[in-house]
């Protein structure tokens, strides 16, 4: 079994369909297909379900997947390792970033002061919900992410340093009943409004409905974005309200909405660094070292 049958393997299984993993690998389908077929005849298996032009993981497939990413990420370590001999003078930190920030803490100003001094790493960089973000480091397939899930939200098996905190704050439209009021419960907020929230499976998100949940209320799911920034924007107009870190508001809110403390005192937002100790890559540690300590809550 070759490592570039795994690597054509799992690209089809994460392309959906043998000609977007040919692009993906950069060699011609044939080819490509013609390696499925070696490493399937080798594994006494077929890996794949073919329908037309997509394809789906048989039980053997879905059986080798994760082993293969792992024995690609294992590889890729090691290659880390190797690289590291030489001063970190070259090689790639496989990142993982959320779209929030939190006070005190610069992401892009770390990002530059690495590139100062190691130059030959190049950052491969990923945005995605924290949980899956989390999950790929688990898996091998990130160094390192930076997510906002809260300290007891971190999976098993990862160790976390905290980064910072923020409170969350609710957003309403100018006109609102509550628009005068300083600070409120989420519990006062009308349950017949639309509630913005951020996308399933996210850190602020988990945080906002474990927050509902002190209450004693259920949080809506009215709408769901993608961009924090245009939650607030269809707050300010009106479409319904949100609650969001406090630092996301940057300036200060639109002018057409007022942003309104919660009288939560727990209800905050947590941004973790997570990283697998026994798997950290040299360039993931260089970079660890030049991230911030906070107390854990």
């Amino acid at each position: 079994m070759e490592l570039r049958h795994l690597r054509y393997f799992v690209a089809v299984a994460e392309q959906g369909g043998f000609t977007r993993a040919a692009a993906r690998c950069l060699v011609a389908q044939s080819a490509l297909s013609q390696q499925i077929a070696r490493l399937e005849k080798e594994v006494g298996a077929p890996l794949f379900s073919r329908r037309g032009r997509s394809v789906r993981l048989t039980a053997a497939g879905e059986l080798l997947l994760p082993r293969a990413r792992r024995i690609l990420a294992d590889v890729d370590h090691a290659q880390a390792a190797l690289d590291a001999l030489g001063g970190l003078r070259h090689g790639r930190l496989r990142l993982g970033l959320v779209q929030t920030t939190v006070p005190d803490f610069d992401m892009v100003e770390v990002m530059a002061g690495y590139h100062a001094r190691y130059p030959g790493i190049h950052f491969h960089v990923t945005n995605a919900a924290s949980h899956e973000m989390a999950e790929a480091v688990l898996a091998g397939e990130l160094d390192l992410a930076v997510v906002g899930l809260g300290p007891r939200q971190v999976p098993e098996g990862l160790r976390h340093r905290l980064l910072g905190s923020d409170p969350l704050v609710a957003v309403v439209p100018r006109d609102h009943p509550l628009a005068d009021r300083e600070v409120i419960g989420l519990a006062e907020l009308p349950d017949d409004q639309p509630l913005i929230q951020f996308l399933q499976g996210s850190g602020l998100r988990r945080q906002v409905e474990t927050a509902y949940g002190r209450a004693g209320v259920e949080a809506g799911r009215h709408f769901e974005m993608g961009r924090i920034s245009d939650m607030i924007r269809l707050a300010a107009y009106g479409v319904g309200v949100t609650v969001v870190p406090r630092a996301s508001l940057g300036a200060g809110p639109p002018g057409d909405a007022r942003v309104l403390r919660l009288d939560d005192p727990e209800a905050r937002h947590y941004q973790y660094a997570v990283y697998d100790e026994d798997r950290l890559a040299p360039a993931a540690t260089a970079f660890l070292d030049l991230l911030p300590e906070r107390t854990e809550p």
